[in-house]
């Protein structure tokens, strides 16, 4: 599915009228039933009937020109954003960073370059609380954070939505033939994790499950590389750990990367995860701030 296929449906769906939608675009009125045509074929759906006299929607038309009008103003909101980057001082988008993002990030960081091909993305990693005192002073244009800091003149918070949390564990122990695992199954392996300064809100959101369920923890050492622990524990060291991301995501990553035997990743029973939030400077447009959100959401 392209973009120009859901202007010239967009635009015939308004207009009613073939011709009228090609003038509208711009183009010859052959282009227009092409790409409509292109596009019911790959979405499988009958879009419009068409007569001699007469152009209207089916009821699948009629439910999908919601979606393709919503999916425009996207676009455009986020060609704003790069037309406003575009023709300020640098031309390009600095922005804020957490450990873990993996996915999110790549989707968002994909869209925004599909979208703004010119426009350079600069990726800044640091803490929270520097993040938002970057986007206050226009040191950043965005920021993504674990968790909102303390409300900051000038910086807008967003949430994005919550990102999953997995365990990893030795393959061989027993908590790691089911498909999810509950943190009292690991009492016998030591918990390593990051230092609480590194990743405060992954830190948090792990004890607190631990002591939700009245699991005794036996702390190992800090990790300080996440590959260099899942390496360990897929190895043979008797712990634990958490790390961001969905099952699929980690578990593919660790067992392309290390030879032998390997670790397991399991999502935690039940389910467990942390907020994402993007901080944004409240002097943008509205439709700037939109358009990074729908991005990275």
């Amino acid at each position: 599915m392209e973009i120009r296929q859901l202007r010239c449906f967009v635009a015939v769906a308004e207009e009613l009228h073939f011709a009228r939608a090609a003038a509208r675009l711009g183009v010859a009125q052959p282009a227009v039933s092409h790409q409509l045509a292109r596009l019911e074929r790959e979405l499988g759906l009958s879009l419009l009937t068409r007569s001699p006299r007469r152009v209207a929607l089916t009821a699948d038309g009629v439910r999908l020109l919601t979606e393709a009008r919503a999916a425009l103003a996207a676009v455009d909101r986020v060609r704003d954003v790069a037309e406003e980057l575009a023709t300020g001082r640098t031309g390009a988008l600095r922005i804020g960073t957490s450990p873990g993002l993996g996915r999110r990030l790549a989707h968002g960081l994909a869209t925004l370059r599909e979208l703004a091909p010119d426009v350079e993305l600069i990726l800044v990693d640091g803490p929270a609380r520097a993040h938002a005192a970057a986007v206050a002073s226009g040191e950043l244009r965005a920021a993504l954070v674990r968790t909102a800091p303390p409300p900051r003149a000038g910086v807008h918070a967003v949430r994005l939505g919550e990102d999953p949390l997995s365990a990893v564990l030795p393959r061989t122990h027993p908590a790691a033939a089911a498909p999810a695992v509950r943190v009292r199954e690991l009492a016998d392996l030591r918990l390593r994790l990051p230092p609480r300064d590194g990743d405060p809100v992954l830190h948090d959101a792990v004890l607190a499950r631990c002591a939700d369920e009245e699991a005794a923890v036996a702390r190992g050492r800090d990790v300080t590389s996440v590959d260099d622990a899942v390496l360990e524990i897929g190895t043979g060291t008797p712990a634990w750990t958490v790390v961001h991301g969905e099952r699929t995501e980690v578990d593919r990553c660790a067992s392309e990367t290390y030879r032998g035997p390997r670790a397991a990743v399991r999502p935690f029973d039940p389910p467990l995860g942390v907020p994402v939030h993007m901080l944004l400077p409240i002097r943008w447009a509205a439709t700037c701030r939109d358009a990074l959100v729908d991005a990275f959401r």
